[in-house]
């Protein structure tokens, strides 16, 4: 396969025909944002089959940031429609071994926190509080994203007393004052 034939196919499989196939090809910018259409497109489909050999087409790209990019992108979309945590470790535990094409290390292990923090969130979401030590092993932008969306004064007080950064204790305990009053 070429990045020629991989591209095409992809916005083909994704119905995006307004994407010039070679301009995409000669620039990773281009291509970058038909990744991200193509992972919307891809998510938005109630059918999860395609989603590894999709991920897997992607990550062939030699430019490694936009197809990192890409990947992430899904699994945000996709941690966001699904109904649970298990239904998340289901998912991405087909998806994860697809990642092994990345050369990066780091780009490999910010996939692999990601999904993480998505499990995390979503058990949250399902009526779990974390303790200090769950929340200390998820990132500064998943503790942020907590403190900023969580309804749970539980989750609230835990995030306000042991988040990273003072900016996200702050956020969270503002939060969970102002459900109090």
């Amino acid at each position: 396969m070429t990045l020629r034939s991989d591209v095409a196919e992809l916005l083909a499989q994704a119905g995006i025909t307004d994407v010039d196939v070679d301009a995409a090809v000669a620039d990773e910018h281009v291509r970058s944002a038909a990744y991200r259409r193509v992972v919307s497109a891809l998510a938005s489909s109630r059918n999860r089959d395609r989603d590894r050999a999709v991920v897997a087409t992607i990550l062939r790209d030699h430019h490694e940031m936009a197809s990192k990019t890409a990947v992430v992108a899904l699994v945000d979309e996709i941690a966001r429609q699904v109904t649970g945590p298990a239904e998340f470790r289901r998912w991405s535990d087909e998806l994860l071994p697809e990642t092994d094409r990345l050369k990066t290390e780091a780009f490999r292990e910010f996939i692999r926190r990601r999904v993480l923090d998505w499990q995390c969130c979503l058990s949250i979401e399902d009526g779990h509080v974390p303790t200090p030590d769950e929340l200390a092993e998820v990132t500064d932008w998943m503790q942020r994203h907590l403190a900023e969306r969580s309804t749970s004064s539980a989750v609230l007080a835990v995030v306000a007393e042991s988040a990273r950064t003072r900016k996200t204790r702050n956020i969270a305990e503002n939060r969970a004052g102002n459900r109090l009053r």
